[in-house]
């Protein structure tokens, strides 16, 4: 597709109150899906990071990588199991979701990001006691998995401040265990710690979905209190449920907006950041 001169320039020119707006504020992206497997939709997400931070706007990102953790225990001949969606961590498997995490995926995404012209800082939560944890009280027997039970979000305001852009794996450590947090769940609390503009949550379906096999059903906004309501009647249901808990707590956290966004869309998120039109389903 040829773009003209003109219709560059006022794409630009429709970009700077948004642009404006998010300046020297703090956004949270929380990176994983289809995103995250796909060369080229990485490559594009990557992209739109450092253009988000060349333009004064303060980016922290925060990975998962589920697909890349049961691809290693598949090499070290160990199946992969699941509790009520949540992955099954025993002793071996917390040291292989450290080093996928902290090690490989995070050090890959420092990388990319440099190679584009950004300037980031791979850290986890074990850090600086960034992610304080404890073992998961409620799912049934999860083994090494946490929630959180506090944060010290220092080591990335530092490293903001420094004018780089902090890439965070979501593992947590208490008491000298090492435990695997969810991403979601990461981002929204390091989002509300850091008093952020704006969570953005990447997933695989365009949002929140009335019905959920037809992708024209999208519900662009959704107000915290409608929240409960949307649950009983089904429309909130399965592994929407802990992404839309997220965005909640966000929220009541005091952060200003979050959104769940389709990460199949490439450069959603400028769609999303810098358009009118925006992308996904946003919650106030």
């Amino acid at each position: 597709m040829n773009i003209s001169d003109f219709d560059k320039a006022e794409i630009l020119v429709q970009a700077l109150p948004y642009i404006q707006e998010y300046n020297n504020k703090i956004v949270v992206i929380k990176y994983g899906g289809n995103a995250m497997i796909s060369e080229e939709l990485r490559d594009t997400m990557m992209t739109d990071i450092v253009l988000l931070s060349l333009v004064g706007i303060k980016v922290v990102l925060v990975h998962g990588g589920g697909p890349e953790i049961t691809k290693m225990l598949e090499k070290i001949g160990k199946e992969s199991r699941f509790v009520n969606g949540l992955r099954y961590t025993d002793e071996e498997t917390a040291e292989v979701v450290q080093m996928v995490l902290a090690g490989k995926i995070n050090k890959d995404l420092v990388q990319l990001l440099s190679k584009r012209g950004g300037r980031a800082l791979g850290i986890c939560g074990l850090d600086a006691g960034l992610i304080k944890a404890s073992q998961k009280k409620d799912g049934g027997d999860l083994g090494y998995v946490g929630d959180i039970d506090s944060m010290d979000v220092t080591v990335i305001t530092d490293i903001l401040e420094k004018g780089y852009i902090p890439v965070v794996s979501a593992i947590g450590a208490g008491d000298g265990v090492v435990y695997n947090i969810n991403a979601d769940a990461a981002a929204a609390r390091i989002a509300s710690e850091l008093h952020a503009q704006k969570l953005l949550l990447l997933t695989d379906v365009r949002g929140l979905l009335r019905d959920k096999d037809d992708e024209n059903t999208l519900i662009p906004e959704v107000k915290v209190s409608e929240v409960p309501a949307l649950r009983n009647k089904g429309i909130i249901s399965g592994g929407m449920i802990p992404k839309i808990d997220c965005c909640v707590e966000a929220v009541r956290r005091g952060v200003k907006r979050t959104t769940i966004i389709d990460g199949r869309v490439a450069h959603a998120i400028l769609i999303e950041m810098l358009s009118d039109e925006g992308v996904g389903t946003m919650f106030v």
